[in-house]
């Protein structure tokens, strides 16, 4: 793992140069390669595109990783729309999931020494100067207690919450601004600052800890509370792999379909159940086991919903458009709260979504029962509602979060082409709710 140049980092006129000089690079680098397919032909032709497409990907990574914080985030979460995103840039920002440059170890140790008053080697019967992953916040190491139990550390990089303030003022002086409301930029914002904040992590893991309970394929960590502060977080150690890791395994369909039921339900169990959300599915954060099991890390990204947003989540999985319009008023007034009910370009979207529930729930009485997410039409779908800049400007602010969790969850269905009988999961995670 490269070192990372810190100065660069804390300084936003120096994080606003990188973004600028990226910019600029990969288009020097299009021009460049656009006089040179003048001379070109067939299969030199073809060999030149693929050449350019790893090397500007390669470069947008680099720099996304270099810069860390909400940039890198937004690379992570492109990673996932490898059904639209071509195949050499989703190489490249695959890499950004748990491989963000290290902390020098002296770096590191100042870090640990701020919050605890000690080095690591003091406070840990053995601890790993290497982390064995470094994401967008924060990197991790292995350690082991003074009572012999083997832990993970969490050692936030120095100066994130300048970096990250940093980094929104420069997405607020773009152009961005004229798609997204600035309320939607300031719940990412306050989002991601909240992050920073391990002793509001740990709060998180010890709720979802008891929360999903009821999912005995769960794993969520045990925090160390006496081991945890704002900046380090000490938690147990969690089993499993990446998905992709599991694939190339070659597992059985059967185990695809198991994997594939245990992740709807999960999520279907914490918008319906919970009312809160794990709502950072990148894939270091889900790790899997052939025999079923989930472990979820990275509590730090979680969503509790308002009252507004969980009755328009039951309105959506009981379906209460069937009861008549004026549920449907009821839920564009939930989804966006400025937008009259009247408005046709709201209502086509909102049918829009109705029409995609219940492509991936169909309802009951319909022939098709299985629903085979490896189905193309699924993900068209998807997209086409997740780049409506109508939704993305007037929905309410909690909304992306949810968009968020379900797209990762509907690439990790497409990745295990699991074939699911998705209303009868549905049904069943209502049922347990009117028998509680």
């Amino acid at each position: 793992m490269g070192m990372v140049n810190q100065d660069q980092n804390k300084s936003a006129l120096g994080r606003g140069w990188c973004l600028g000089k990226l910019g600029f690079r990969l288009a020097g680098s299009y021009l460049g390669h656009q006089l040179q397919e003048v001379f070109l032909r067939g299969e030199a032709r073809e060999e030149s595109r693929r050449r350019f497409r790893q090397e500007s990907s390669r470069q947008f990574r680099e720099e996304l990783q270099s810069l860390r914080g909400p940039i890198m985030k937004m690379g992570q979460a492109l990673s996932m729309q490898d059904h639209v995103l071509p195949p050499e840039l989703i190489e490249e920002l695959s890499k950004l999931q748990m491989q963000a440059p290290a902390m020098h170890p002296t770096l590191t140790r100042a870090q640990f020494r701020a919050s605890f008053g000690k080095d690591p080697e003091d406070v840990f019967r053995d601890f790993t100067p290497e982390p064995f992953a470094a994401a967008s916040l924060g990197q991790v190491h292995r350690a082991i207690t003074k009572q012999g139990e083997p832990v993970v550390v969490k050692i936030q990089y120095p100066a994130m919450q300048t970096a990250i303030k940093n980094d929104f003022k420069l997405v607020r002086s773009t152009n961005l601004t004229s798609h997204i409301p600035p309320s939607v930029i300031d719940e990412f914002e306050r989002g991601i600052l909240v992050e920073t904040d391990y002793l509001n992590e740990a709060r998180n893991i010890a709720f979802f800890r008891d929360a999903l309970k009821p999912l005995d394929y769960v794993r969520v960590p045990r925090v160390n509370r006496n081991l945890t502060t704002d900046r380090v977080l000490t938690m147990s150690f969690v089993e499993g792999v990446p998905l992709s890791q599991l694939l190339t395994h070659k597992p059985t369909q059967q185990v695809r379909n198991h994997l594939g039921r245990n992740l709807l339900e999960l999520f279907l169990f914490q918008i319906y159940h919970v009312r809160a959300l794990h709502a950072d599915p990148h894939p270091g954060n889900y790790l899997f086991n052939a025999d079923g099991h989930i472990g979820l890390v990275d509590f730090g990204c979680v969503k509790m919903f308002s009252r507004d947003m969980a009755e328009l989540i039951h309105c959506f999985l009981n379906r209460a458009w069937l009861q008549g319009d004026g549920h449907i008023d009821r839920m564009m007034r939930l989804l966006w709260p400025k937008v009259s009910p009247s408005n046709e370009k709201a209502r086509a979207i909102l049918l829009t979504e109705i029409d995609l529930f219940n492509m991936l729930y169909p309802p009951p009485g319909s022939k098709q029962r299985v629903v085979c997410f490896s189905n193309p039409e699924i993900f068209k779908s998807s997209f086409r509602r997740n780049i409506d800049v109508l939704l993305a400007k007037l929905a309410q602010p909690e909304f992306p979060f949810y968009e968020r969790a379900e797209s990762g969850l509907f690439n990790y269905l497409r990745q295990l082409e699991a074939s699911l009988d998705t209303n009868k999961l549905l049904s069943s995670i209502i049922d347990r709710a009117n028998l509680a």
